[in-house]
């Protein structure tokens, strides 16, 4: 009998949300029965407060590393480290702390960790410092035309690859590649973000200068609901939106099987909110955030 593909999820906070993860990855294992039998925890990514290598969103996680990295190792969960800033200077390669980080995560048990990047002069000096990473190319890169999505699959450096969300459903041109390429495409799901942004890469080149300690503007977001902030409920209007009967029935029997939770910079509750819709069976969504609300040490809002 011919086994299921598996779809697995690259979920957000690594150090954001420890705490949420913390009381979550218990039920995980011990009501199994309570979610999805399609669907695996592929990795947990995130990045420290103040983490001069990060990107893409500026990093509030308050996690001590040491806790992290432990949680992962107990639950057999890939940690991975998201360093995507895009501006990384010659200089910038010493950062004492993603040093030390690199090295506390770099052989964290049998699981492999990764690290998400966007600079191709971090991803050499990683490969020649800590080889025992496996390389994420980042959204942040803003692969919008599908030659460069291609371009990049290629590239053997890379495990994985997260074209722009706008990608997701150019289902022709997508379902032409590879097996190997389709095997390291890693969609991002619920991006909130305007599907017709233009500044899109301006915008993640902002929260690069900032995590560099540069003096520079806000970026100023012209999405017409801008005002709203996140919202799940939008972001499931979103056209690039992908959703678990579209995994299902699109993307797993079409080859692909990596999919990515946005969210490090939303709230624990809204990151909640993805792990049920994702992974819980909706007869069990309930239990689980019963489990989870009535936990004294998490505040949730």
């Amino acid at each position: 009998m011919e086994s299921k593909p598996t779809a697995y999820y690259h979920l957000p906070g690594l150090f954001e949300f420890c705490e949420l993860y913390r009381a979550f990855l218990p039920l995980y294992r011990e009501h199994r029965e309570w979610f999805y039998d399609w669907c695996e925890i592929g990795s947990i990514y995130g990045a420290p407060a103040d983490c001069l290598w990060g990107g893409g969103r500026a990093g509030f996680g308050e996690a001590r590393p040491e806790d992290a990295a432990a949680l992962t190792r107990e639950y057999g969960v890939s940690a991975r480290l998201t360093f995507s800033n895009s501006l990384l200077r010659e200089e910038h390669l010493a950062d004492r702390k993603c040093s030390a980080l690199c090295a506390l995560f770099e052989k964290n048990g049998p699981v492999p960790s990764g690290v998400i990047l966007s600079s191709d002069l971090l991803l050499d000096h990683l490969r020649e410092n800590y080889p025992g990473f496996y390389f994420v190319s980042s959204t942040t890169k803003v692969l919008t035309a599908f030659g460069q999505l291609e371009r990049e699959l290629n590239r053997p450096e890379f495990r994985f690859v997260v074209p722009d969300f706008r990608l997701n459903k150019v289902l022709d041109q997508l379902s032409a590649l590879s097996a190997p390429q389709k095997r390291k495409v890693e969609f991002l799901c619920n991006e909130c973000c305007w599907f017709a942004c233009p500044d899109r890469k301006a915008c993640y080149e902002s929260v690069s200068r900032k995590n560099l300690g540069e003096d520079c503007a806000d970026h100023v977001c012209v999405s017409p609901a801008a005002r709203r902030g996140y919202r799940f409920s939008d972001a499931m209007k979103n056209p690039g939106f992908i959703g678990i009967d579209a995994i299902q029935d699109i993307y797993l029997p079409l080859g692909f099987s990596h999919f990515k939770i946005e969210g490090r910079s939303l709230g624990s509750a809204v990151v909640l909110e993805f792990l049920l819709y994702y992974l819980t069976k909706p007869e069990h969504q309930l239990q689980v955030r019963e489990e989870i609300y009535l936990d004294s040490s998490l505040d949730l809002f």
